[in-house]
């Protein structure tokens, strides 16, 4: 028990009793006087003391031992002063009654004393048997004082039989009650409510007491989301959290009647070390849970983005090298996280052995012990059979993992524990062929591979085997991108690629399933999984780092030169698939070209294809969608059709006469005559139908034709496609510069997210423009009002009905305001190799609504016209790909026009309002003129 410093700073008792008495002794005060009076000094008192508090709290980078100790024993102190107070001088007895006895205690985590500094004051008035007149005064006036000093009070008030009663029947007020703690009052009330509790309560229940709340705990995590990895978590509530180890708590309290987690050492319930990382998580996260409150000024226990900074700032963590003092701090709160999932895990164990029930019945044989490859075996569990087993043969600290994943056998805790404390002993085992050979036959298997190694990594095997796997454990990025930390990403990432491999998600990644059953190199294509990010958080290219990691890891672990040099390639590569895909214009056969000149062969291909899906997939849950399956789909074809020589030009008037053909007898099917089939196929450029399948060429043309019967100049249509998970937006109307930026403009004052767009000019001088969309879930927009009103406000934007500039500055923000914590670098880059015939432009910066406006309206300014675009959001940073070309038809070249392009786009990507800036612009252009 830590003693509070200095206790008078905190609060001076004395001093205060003092000043109390002479309010009480001045007669020429009213009674309402008085207790104004006596309120003043209360809360003088205790925002005095609560200063205090915090001003140690910051000197010291946030000790949140010492805050909670110290915060409660402020409210101690001014409770206890209080009740001496009323009962003495506002509600005075002689001989008191016995249903005049009272006493308070303390409750929840006041009783535990763990105060944070916003926490609720949770209070028990006890009584003997009823209430009285007098003890419903006293209490009155008590809760009246402290709800008027501004504290935070919950109360009950019971007779000792009472809280029997209720604890028996509710399983959260017997818990409460466990905590108790006496503050003052009559002391007999105490002694026989501790009595009756644990004859009455406690007695007899300790098995189903710990099955209660174990269950509690599981509902807990699967209501929150099962992962002590995610993105903001919640310090008190989340996997890992303080919740976790009040749990701990509480069982330890119930069965053995402890008040500190140390006492459980001394009754060889649990090893002196666990018992130090229980105190030492607690503390840590006590101290987050603090820096939170006072941040915040509330009882805020959510880590988000906007508050993860600001408390690693407060509690001392600082920038080292490469490293983000706020990915230091997460990177220790989630290594904090995983002790509790660890100690858990071990508690739980030993309390179930010793508390066990003993059953009725012979055993079945299955759930007897067994002996398996030199292991014990009961029930479900894989044991060893002596402590020193891992001593005498350390390669069994692997092979314990392999027999429970060839079995499906979970491992005893008792033997996790022993794995733990046996981890020095791994370092020898990096050279031995068997042991390397276990560690891929794991990491490869087709059976549960994602746990077996997730298991390895929170018994500390993993990282003690693969030292660079070791430094990425916990490693947090600090963006709204990465869901997961580096280790959880790449052990989620290999099971994704385990349930690709067992057709599990044939439906979500049909290629992926067909493509895994025919590689070569399966084992290098694991191997690869599980480095793709090994070197992230060093600083520099992580992909570079980590191909060198693999030419020297690979050929430890058992991997021939032609594997090792797969698997380097690999990581090297891992993002190019998805950069090409969603960043370049894959219509473009210089794109193609390129991507296929980097894989050069289809096992390579094949191998690629398969790690981007599984690294995709498992950023996060809404991270992957059909758009970007497809688009991954689409330069796997094409790129597999390019290595096997289909990018010369002959096959590519081949493939639009192919494209062309297929229209014309769709058309013909349709009832369209021959003549106006073949006027149709004059209006489309080679481009066009080299861009679109059939369907959609099928659905443009008879778009078209509507339109021109009609004689409309502006056609909008909706058609959602549900297998790439999009809305496509189709848009017919007379061209000229500016279309794509007021169309742009329109969508997002529509609060729908452009994914990608199609700007087609015809021969005949109208624009066919496509826009993929979806809305703020990553879902297709599907609401038929919400549609109608996208192409009204379509319409309108085109017509000049809306002054885009002015609705977009008044649109309230969609985004999260916690988005604006994060800083993203504006960055343009110009790239003349990329396309032959186009100059792409390649634009970052942060996400906000109006960006692609923005930025297309810069882009009008500088008298460009768009072919197509690639926009990608990846959490808060906006990546979009623009194909253009000059007034003229031409690439950008002169360097004089590049340098007002690059220039009037970082204007753009800086400026605090956008549009303004832009009006300003255009001003000073006038003013020029």
């Amino acid at each position: 028990m830590l003693k509070i410093r200095k206790p008078r700073d905190v609060i001076d008792r004395k001093g205060l009793v003092v000043r109390l008495d002479d309010i009480a002794a001045d007669g020429s005060l009213s009674d309402q006087k008085k207790r104004q009076a006596v309120l003043a000094v209360l809360k003088d008192t205790y925002r005095r003391g609560h200063d205090e508090v915090r001003r140690r709290f910051d000197d010291e980078h946030g000790r949140g031992d010492q805050c909670v100790r110290e915060n409660c024993y402020l409210v101690d102190q001014l409770v206890v002063t209080l009740f001496d107070y009323t009962t003495t001088r506002v509600f005075p007895t002689g001989v008191k009654t016995m249903g005049e006895h009272l006493a308070v205690l303390a409750v929840g985590g006041y009783g535990r004393r763990e105060l944070s500094p916003q926490s609720d004051i949770d209070l028990l008035f006890l009584l003997p048997y009823k209430t009285t007149p007098h003890s419903e005064q006293v209490v009155e006036y008590m809760l009246l004082m402290l709800w008027d000093m501004g504290l935070k009070v919950g109360h009950a008030t019971r007779s000792v039989a009472e809280c029997m009663r209720q604890a028996k029947a509710d399983i959260t007020i017997r818990t409460a009650m466990l905590e108790a703690r006496y503050l003052v009052g009559e002391r007999a009330l105490w002694d026989d409510f501790q009595t009756r509790y644990k004859a009455e309560i406690i007695a007899g229940t300790g098995l189903q007491f710990v099955e209660q709340k174990l269950a509690e705990r599981d509902q807990r995590h699967d209501r929150l989301g099962d992962s002590r990895y995610v993105l903001e978590p919640n310090v008190k509530e989340d996997k890992g959290g303080l919740r976790d180890l009040h749990t701990l708590y509480w069982i330890a309290k119930y069965l053995y009647g402890v008040s500190d987690m140390r006492q459980l050492t001394d009754m060889e319930v649990i090893s002196e070390q666990a018992a130090t990382s229980f105190i030492k998580a607690q503390a840590f996260l006590w101290s987050v849970r603090c820096a939170l409150h006072y941040l915040t000024g509330r009882a805020e226990d959510r880590l988000t983005f906007d508050m993860q900074s600001a408390v690693a700032e407060r509690l001392g963590y600082t920038d080292r090298g490469a490293v983000k003092g706020v990915e230091r701090f997460m990177k220790h709160y989630f290594l904090i996280a995983k002790d509790v999932g660890d100690l858990t895990r071990i508690f739980c164990a030993v309390l179930e052995e010793r508390n066990r029930r003993k059953p009725v019945m012979r055993m079945p044989a299955a759930f007897r012990k067994r002996h398996l490859d030199g292991f014990v075996v009961e029930g479900s569990r894989i044991a060893v059979a002596h402590e020193d087993d891992f001593v005498r043969e350390p390669l069994r600290l692997l092979s314990v993992f392999h027999v429970a994943q060839r079995h499906g056998l979970d491992i005893h805790p008792d033997t996790l524990r022993l794995i733990t404390e046996s981890l020095k002993l791994v370092k020898a085992l990096r050279s031995e062929a068997e042991a390397n050979r276990l560690f891929v036959e794991m990491l490869s298997h087709p059976k549960d591979a994602e746990n077996t190694l997730r298991r390895m990594n929170e018994a500390g095997v993993f990282g003690a085997f693969i030292p660079d796997f070791a430094r990425v454990v916990a490693q947090m990025q600090y963006d709204m991108y990465h869901v997961y930390t580096t280790d959880e990403h790449t052990i989620r990432a290999i099971g994704i690629l385990n349930r690709i491999e067992q057709g599990k998600l044939a439906h979500e990644l049909p290629l992926s399933t067909q493509l895994i059953q025919k590689v070569q190199s399966r084992r290098a294509l694991y191997v690869a999984v599980m480095l793709h990010d090994i070197a992230k958080g060093r600083g520099g290219d992580h992909s570079e780092i980590g191909a060198r990691i693999a030419l020297k890891l690979c050929p430890r672990l058992g991997l021939t030169p032609e594997e090792t040099e797969t698997v380097s390639w690999l990581v090297l590569h891992h993002l190019d698939m998805s950069r090409t895909a969603f960043k370049r214009d894959v219509d473009d056969p210089e794109t193609i070209k390129s991507f296929a000149a980097l894989v050069q062969s289809p096992e390579r291909l094949k191998l690629l294809t398969l790690l981007t899906c599984a690294d995709i997939r498992a950023v996060g849950p809404q991270v992957w969608n059909g758009w970007k399956g497809s688009l991954l789909r689409e330069l796997f074809y094409r790129t597999e059709d390019a290595l096997s020589g289909g990018l010369s030009a002959g096959s590519r008037d081949a493939r639009v006469a192919r494209k062309k053909d297929a229209l014309r007898r769709a058309l013909d099917g349709a009832g369209w005559t021959a003549e106006e089939i073949e006027d149709h196929l004059a209006r489309g450029y080679p481009s066009y139908w080299l861009t679109f399948d059939t369907v959609a060429q099928q659905n443009h043309a008879e778009l078209i034709r509507t339109a021109e019967r009609d004689g409309r100049l502006l056609t909008v249509d909706t058609r959602i496609d549900d297998i790439r998970g999009v809305t496509d937006v189709t848009i017919y109307a007379v061209d000229h510069p500016g279309l794509f930026s007021k169309l742009t403009g329109a969508m997002s004052l529509s609060g729908v997210s452009i994914v990608d767009a199609k700007i087609m000019t015809l021969t005949t001088g109208m624009a066919l423009d496509t826009f993929s969309i979806q809305d703020g879930n990553g879902l297709p927009v599907s609401q038929p009002e919400k549609l109608a009103r996208l192409s009204d406000t379509i319409e309108k934007a085109l017509q000049g009905r809306i002054w885009l500039e002015k609705e977009l500055e008044a649109k309230p923000s969609t985004l999260p305001s916690r988005t604006r914590v994060f800083k993203v670098p504006p960055r343009v880059v110009i790239d003349n190799t990329a396309s032959k015939t186009y100059t792409v432009i390649e634009v970052n910066g942060r996400d906000r609504p109006g960006f692609l406006y923005d930025v297309t309206a810069a882009l009008t300014r500088c008298g460009l016209q768009i072919h197509s675009a690639q926009v990608t959001t990846y959490g808060e940073r906006v990546v979009d790909v623009f194909y253009v070309k000059d007034v003229f038809g031409m690439k950008i070249e002169h360097e004089t026009k590049l340098k007002q392009v690059r220039e009037t786009l970082m204007e753009t990507l800086e400026a605090r309002s956008p549009r303004a800036a832009a009006g300003t612009a255009r001003r000073k252009a006038a003013a020029a003129e």
